[in-house]
């Protein structure tokens, strides 16, 4: 039998008891100032509502863009002091991902979690540089990669001293400009030990598949994220804006402020009424 581990964000404990579903919120790209409080109170006042606890997402920077032209986003700098911005007024921890080891120091000491792109999963020394922070850390499973690859990700980041890991499933390519979410892979990756999330926004990608940008399935976020639910994941995880066509990044996929409550309230009542049946397993 596994033992289930708790991944601590703050006073959030990913996997517990306590906090059963936590939902990672925000927009893929920091967006301006208004729009990224926007969607800050929008989700804060939605997580109170349904009672469940929040991390804020949002990154400085995208270094994987499809096109060298598409926006990267305030940068390190600017956008750390965005988040730090979004933590105090709204009263929620805040997560951004990084994509090389010396921004690992300086994020830490501004958002909550850490958290490694799916590409990035295993670069060892980026692996290792967040784990140095102290900071707790998301890694996402790699769209190349099968759920028992992940353990030597997961065994950098312990051997690096951290103690609080969460793994992140996102889809996995089948064949080309394609990402499919394989539910028994899902349930193996539950069984390594750091709490699980879903990203229900980024599995419904279909990658290089529109005119240099990524395209997408966004309507099949809602039965994403209710399957994964229903499996037990510990944390949902989605972008969203409140004018996908118009957001800096992921506007293929990104949800609207106007369909995530409904989405957010669905996938909370599947994951309550699954524990009873989970829990007699």
């Amino acid at each position: 039998m596994i033992q289930k581990q708790v991944c601590r964000v703050g006073d959030i404990h990913i996997g517990s008891e306590a906090h059963p579903l936590v939902l990672i919120a925000g927009p893929c790209v920091l967006e301006d100032e208004s729009t990224n409080r926007r969607i800050a109170g929008f989700l804060r006042d939605l997580a109170d509502r349904l009672q469940i606890r929040l991390i804020f997402k949002g990154s400085f920077d995208k270094a994987n863009r499809t096109s060298i032209t598409s926006p990267r986003g305030p940068g390190l700098d600017r956008g750390l002091r965005m988040l730090c911005g979004i933590r105090r007024e709204f009263d929620v921890p805040v997560t951004t991902d990084i994509h090389d080891p010396a921004q690992a120091e300086p994020a830490a000491g501004a958002v909550d979690l850490l958290q490694i792109p799916a590409f990035l999963c295993r670069q060892t020394d980026l692996l290792l540089a967040a784990a140095a922070t102290g900071r707790p850390v998301n890694v996402k499973k790699g769209q190349f990669m099968s759920p028992a690859e992940m353990i030597p990700a997961v065994r950098k980041l312990a051997d690096g001293g951290c103690r609080d890991i969460l793994l992140t499933e996102r889809g996995t390519f089948f064949g080309y400009q394609r990402l499919v979410n394989d539910f028994i892979g899902l349930g193996d990756l539950m069984e390594i030990g750091p709490p699980v999330c879903f990203d229900a926004t980024h599995s419904t990608q279909l990658p290089g598949a529109g005119a240099g940008v990524t395209a997408g399935r966004p309507e099949r976020a809602a039965l994403l994220a209710g399957c994964a639910a229903a499996a037990g994941v510990d944390a949902i995880f989605m972008e969203c804006h409140p004018d996908p066509p118009h957001a800096l990044s992921d506007a293929a996929t990104q949800q609207p402020l106007d369909r995530v409550a409904a989405l957010v309230a669905h996938a909370v009542r599947i994951h309550a009424a699954g524990r009873t049946v989970r829990g007699s397993q």
